[in-house]
């Protein structure tokens, strides 16, 4: 009799729970509201939502409105919008590098990478490998060589660089070494498969930064390996080097932030970090292929479908409230290499050591809606809630299927991944970046009629669960041990 009556209390109380589940918000959720906020931000009327334009305004607005809505407190003193410091700048048009050996011209030969104008007559060329030092290896092109007031001339990338991202990844420190060094300037040498008029049209663009106190005036230029032939070693050892100076102008854009306060006395006081960033690329052709009648690029799964998750994420959480407090962020310039969370990261509201985990939303799309990939599902111990929570939808949640890509590192979860909050981002399903992804990803087809809302909803639902479920759990999620945002996470928990 004692058995039945235990198994009777064990059933009866999974049943009171599930019961109680089903009444949280998001099982409630209806199609349409999802569907609804996917219109609205991938409306043609908004015009790709691109980075400091009218419609990333009128998405910034449209969000923020939403907040207060829906009873989400404004998380920047008194206000949604958190500006963030942008400008941008219209590339070197005039420009020169002359020697004995001839002449090349701006764009058509060579870029300025970074760094203000330069006027240099008679300068001396410094001959090295690659400009390259790694200490760990004890390799030091710079060892026992003289370079001040000097233009130092190397090979693009390092010794081991392999890939175009390994040569643009060593831009920075490249230029930093030669500028540490006393040198006047720096020439790389591009002599790479891809194609210079590649190289010249992208780096040579219109482009938009972050706006910094520190003024980066260190010239650093790449040059074509044919024109590199006017800078030939053992005949040319002087170069005049005449380039304008780029102009900057001011960009008006803002990240949306809002804040639902926690429940519990004590666990209220630590955050987990819902995001998404809300901009996409624009219109017109230098976004990428256009059609005789679109030229918009609407960006509806990439990420008006993430954005849509905060949104439903904001209206569930401050409905049913948890025990952690929730902050979320609409990320602006994703697309434009991330800048809208670099800026929060340096800029946040809330303390970084109070934000225990950042659930974030971003992907290229789906081929499979009968998962949910995550990108770092199992670098963190927000795994097992996460995958409980696609469970309750009819979804599974899975690895990055496309480890080369390395996904991680290229969205705005990163930014605070790397201060040492464990930070996956939550992707619609795919298998691999196959053509049912490039089908829409950065395309102007990608327009909400593609978009498969029931699925939405599924993402939606289980989005909003997993975040409940992380923050009523008594213990703050972690990194998994050996990752390599382990040390930042300690350093910065430990404050």
């Amino acid at each position: 009799m004692r058995l039945v009556s235990t198994g009777l209390m064990v059933f009866t109380t999974c049943l009171i729970n599930a019961q109680s589940t089903q009444k949280l918000p998001e099982f409630a959720l209806k199609v349409s509201e999802p569907e609804a906020h996917l219109r609205f931000l991938a409306a043609d009327e908004l015009l790709g939502r691109r980075t400091g334009e009218p419609g990333n305004q009128k998405a910034a607005e449209y969000i923020a409105d939403y907040f207060k809505k829906v009873g989400v407190k404004p998380a920047v003193s008194g206000s949604y919008f958190q500006p963030v410091a942008l400008e941008t700048i219209h590339p070197s048009t005039k420009g020169t590098i002359t020697t004995s050996e001839g002449a090349a011209q701006v764009m058509d030969d060579f870029v300025l990478m970074s760094g203000a104008g330069v006027q240099l007559q008679n300068a001396e060329i410094v001959y090295l490998p690659y400009g390259w030092v790694d200490a760990e290896k004890g390799y030091d092109d710079y060892a026992g060589i003289d370079v001040k007031n000097k233009v130092v001339v190397v090979g693009v990338g390092f010794p081991e660089s392999k890939s175009p991202q390994d040569m643009f990844g060593a831009m920075d420190d490249k230029a930093k070494w030669a500028q540490a060094k006393g040198a006047k300037a720096i020439i790389e040498v591009f002599n790479s498969p891809i194609p210079w008029r590649n190289i010249a049209g992208y780096f040579g663009r219109k482009s938009t930064r972050l706006v910094s106190k520190e003024v980066d005036t260190f010239p650093h230029v790449w040059i074509s390996s044919s024109a590199a032939k006017i800078l030939a070693k053992n005949k040319v050892n002087q170069v005049d080097i005449a380039i304008e100076p780029p102009v900057s102008k001011p960009l008006a854009s803002s990240n949306v932030i809002g804040l639902i306060e926690g429940t519990d006395p004590k666990l209220k006081n630590e955050f987990i970090v819902l995001s998404a960033h809300y901009d996409h690329v624009g219109t017109g052709k230098e976004n990428g292929r256009v059609t005789a009648t679109d030229t918009i690029f609407n960006g509806a799964r990439d990420n008006a479908f993430g954005t849509t998750a905060i949104l439903t994420a904001a209206k569930a959480l401050a409905q049913e409230k948890t025990k952690r407090s929730i902050l979320l962020i609409a990320y602006t310039g994703e697309e434009i290499g991330l800048l809208g969370s670099k800026f929060y990261a340096e800029n946040p509201v809330i303390p970084l050591e109070k934000c225990v985990y950042n659930l974030n939303c971003d992907g290229a799309g789906y081929n499979d809606t009968s998962l949910l990939t995550v990108i770092g599902l199992s670098r963190t111990s927000g795994q097992v809630q996460i995958q409980k929570a696609a469970e309750a939808f009819g979804l599974k949640a899975v690895e990055d299927s496309a480890p080369e890509q390395n996904l991680f590192d290229r969205s705005d979860n990163v930014s605070l991944a790397a201060k040492g909050i464990p930070a996956p981002t939550y992707s619609p399903g795919f298998t691999a970046f196959d053509d049912r992804i490039n089908q829409y990803y950065h395309q102007v087809a990608d327009e909400a009629d593609s978009v498969d809302f029931g699925y939405l909803l599924k993402y939606c639902q289980s989005y909003i669960y997993s975040a409940r479920l992380i923050a009523n759990e008594a213990q703050a999620p972690t990194w998994k041990a050996g990752d390599k945002y382990e040390k930042a996470f300690q350093k910065l928990f430990s404050k």
